[in-house]
């Protein structure tokens, strides 16, 4: 392959549902331009975007790849993305360096769920994009009832470029309406051979090619004047007209096919050739200079300073760490002064490589817009800009997704705790999208991830990369006690055993207050406890603040006041005051209106307006609170108080409740009393966990 400079190549994100076929139009792709030699499939293993073991065992892709292929004398970076909703993460590194979309649409399934994500994330990003409806061919698909759906839900931005010649349930051409020609496809190879478009499609084509004249006369004063004059446009208006729709999004074109059959390939490449804008035409983009702080200008082509994003990151046990990355100005090769400006440290650039699934080709160079990757960089991680020292600057970061179902990870075997914790780490460094917490409070190691199948992956990468096998549970709320009554409590600690013993005596006075930790006063008149052993005193009581006598959990906002109290001379010493201390806490608490405390999370749930009942019916079991509601852009925001207990599977939850169309976040907001009657439950539980352990 040769190089291809900025304004040749063109970089195109696969996105859709899970099993709308987005892995096999790449090898559809890759196949009729010769790429290999045989259409992958994911089950078989012989995939070239889904290699991995997990991919090939589920039979969807997890992970985002990248293959290249030549046609017109361009470079297409096709980015496979998976659909499945758990691996969003993956889908936001591919998006990130993609210059334009294609969505993938099974005739038959119609609109999915990761059609609609797919959707909202490339208008949101502004990406041009493409729709390609598959598997035409399949029994009871249909691409006008697909294409009408498509238009129904996405508006008229979204234009058929294309009609299926169908004939006894089986495609065999297609209808190119931007030439107003017909196509037929020889079965296997996908090479089209010109017919005349058949009569029974006439009607159709005129309608759609009305459409497609509508909406390029939107794109273009000029056009528009000669469309409200009844001329027809030149197929070079035609073409300028596309164009600037794509760029707009004025225009979202639609062609369809088969990917098993090779059917519709060749056009579709051809149309993102000629139509869909190379990374070179943004001209300039924006950047954050590292000295001053502020906004700066990047030309996007060869001849500014080099600079690359680092969107993805793979650590192989055998090759060390790879980097792939996307060449946003400049040119890379071996020679280059490559500087990681986040690490403030120069990487050491020994092999540049082209991607193409799991092969790396050493290339010599990449040139502005290109993808590839650099391995065994020592610092360098995802999200990262690399430059050169006498340009320093970044660029705004994947936003990735957060996180939200939590499971405690815990070894099997015990000689196994410090590879997990750094294996855990490795893993977080390759993905973003889940987060790793060691839980002081709790002692645990908690593992956050987008959804069940999420967090299975991590955990199979645990056991077959890193050889750790972990148990998983669910993760313990972290429930506290506090007093709601004051009390007086005594503490005498007397031991003699020969020689000198041990005496303390205190009387403290208990009660609640507003701060999170103990607040500890002296109120001693006379020296009845010398000054010395007031810390030892408020020592002792820190310490049993760690456990309450209601379920063990730590105790908060309580006010512990040093009242009197006796000495000897010869027996008393710290550690003696510091056990009265403790035996006054335990005396007095149990006076003090001991109650139990759970963690309220602040929720924020979008969601399309259908599923407001029900997720508000839901927030109602869960003890939850709404504190309003908000609508925009299409969907409703539901604001929420809940307790943290009622929200350990709620990403698993909502995503039944809406068919994966809702999104929510939490965050901590404060501690409230746990209910009565439930308190009970959770306190026998905790108290039953704890005597486990004891034993």
């Amino acid at each position: 392959m040769r190089d291809y400079l900025a304004h040749e190549i063109r970089n195109i994100c696969l996105l859709g549902h899970s099993g709308a076929g987005k892995t096999s139009l790449l090898e559809a792709v890759l196949l009729y331009t010769k790429a290999t030699d045989r259409f992958g499939k994911t089950l078989d293993g012989n995939s070239v975007s889904d290699y991995d073991p997990e991919e090939i065992k589920r039979g969807l892709s997890v992970y985002t790849s990248v293959a290249p292929v030549e046609w017109n004398d361009c470079k297409i970076n096709f980015i496979d993305t998976p659909g499945y909703l758990d691996f969003t993460g993956e889908m936001q590194q591919g998006a990130k360096v993609a210059d334009n979309a294609l969505i993938v649409v099974g005739a038959k399934d119609g609109i999915q769920t990761g059609t609609e994500k797919a959707w909202a994330y490339t208008t949101k990003k502004k990406l041009p994009t493409i729709f390609f409806v598959n598997k035409i061919d399949e029994e009871n698909a249909s691409f006008d009832e697909t294409y009408a759906a498509l238009r129904e839900k996405f508006g008229k931005t979204v234009i058929a470029f294309e009609l299926p010649i169908m004939e006894n349930n089986e495609i065999i051409g297609n209808v190119s309406l931007l030439e107003n020609r017909a196509f037929k496809y020889s079965k296997g190879n996908g090479k089209p051979e010109e017919i005349a478009i058949p009569d029974s499609m006439k009607d159709d084509v005129a309608l759609y090619v009305e459409q497609i004249k509508e909406a390029i006369a939107t794109t273009d004063d000029e056009l528009m004047e000669r469309y409200f004059s009844g001329e027809e446009f030149t197929q070079d208006e035609i073409a300028k007209g596309v164009r600037l729709g794509v760029r707009s999004g004025e225009i979202r074109p639609v062609f369809c096919g088969s990917a098993v059959n090779l059917s519709g390939i060749s056009r579709l490449m051809s149309v993102i050739i000629k139509y869909f804008p190379s990374y070179a035409e943004k001209g300039m983009i924006e950047a954050m200079d590292t000295k001053s702080g502020e906004i700066i200008k990047v030309a996007t082509n060869e001849d500014e300073k080099f600079s690359a994003f680092v969107f993805k990151t793979i650590i192989d046990p055998f090759v060390g760490r790879i980097s792939f990355i996307k060449v946003m100005s400049g040119v890379l090769d071996s020679n280059t002064d490559v500087y990681n400006v986040q690490k403030e440290q120069s990487e050491n650039i020994s092999q540049i490589y082209v991607l193409k699934g799991k092969l790396q080709i050493a290339t010599g160079k990449l040139f502005t817009g290109d993808l590839g990757a650099l391995v065994k960089l020592q610092v360098t991680e995802t999200n990262d800009t690399l430059s050169t020292k006498d340009r320093l600057m970044f660029y705004k970061p994947i936003e990735f997704v957060e996180p939200m179902l939590a499971v405690t990870v815990t070894p099997k075997s015990k000689n196994d705790e410090d590879k997990l914790s750094q294996s855990l780490q490795r893993i977080a460094r390759e993905d973003l999208s889940c987060r790793v917490v060691n839980n002081k409070e709790t002692k645990e190691t908690v593992l956050y991830g987008v959804g069940d199948q999420h967090i299975d992956v991590l955990v199979a990468k645990l056991k077959s990369k890193y050889k750790v096998d972990v148990e998983l549970s669910e993760p313990s709320v972290p429930y506290r006690e506090t007093i709601r009554a004051k009390a007086s409590a005594e503490g005498r600690h007397k031991k003699q055993s020969g020689g000198h013993g041990q005496f303390g005596h205190v009387f403290i006075d208990f009660e609640p207050c507003d701060s999170e930790e103990m607040v500890f006063e002296e109120k001693v008149f006379g020296g009845a406890v010398p000054k010395q052993y007031f810390p030892a005193v408020e020592a002792g009581l820190r310490e049993c603040m760690n456990k309450g006598i209601l379920a063990g959990c730590k105790v908060v906002g309580v006010k512990a006041t040093l009242t009197d109290g006796k000495y000897h001379d010869v027996d008393s010493n710290e550690m003696a005051f510091k056990t009265a201390a403790r035996l006054a806490f335990k005396d007095g608490m149990p006076k003090a209106k001991p109650t139990l405390l759970e963690p309220i999370v602040d929720v924020e749930v979008v969601i399309p307006d259908d599923y407001t009942g029900a997720v508000m019916g839901d927030f109602n079991k869960r003890r939850g609170s709404i504190m309003g509601m908000d609508q925009h852009d299409g969907v409703q925001v539901i604001k929420a108080e809940v307790p943290m207990s009622e929200m350990m599977r709620y990403a698993t939850d909502l995503r039944s409740m809406t068919q994966g169309r809702g999104e929510y976040t939490q965050s901590f907001n404060r501690y409230d009393f746990v209910p009565p009657q439930i308190a009970e439950k959770v306190i026998a539980k905790l108290a039953k966990n704890l005597a486990d352990d004891d034993e």
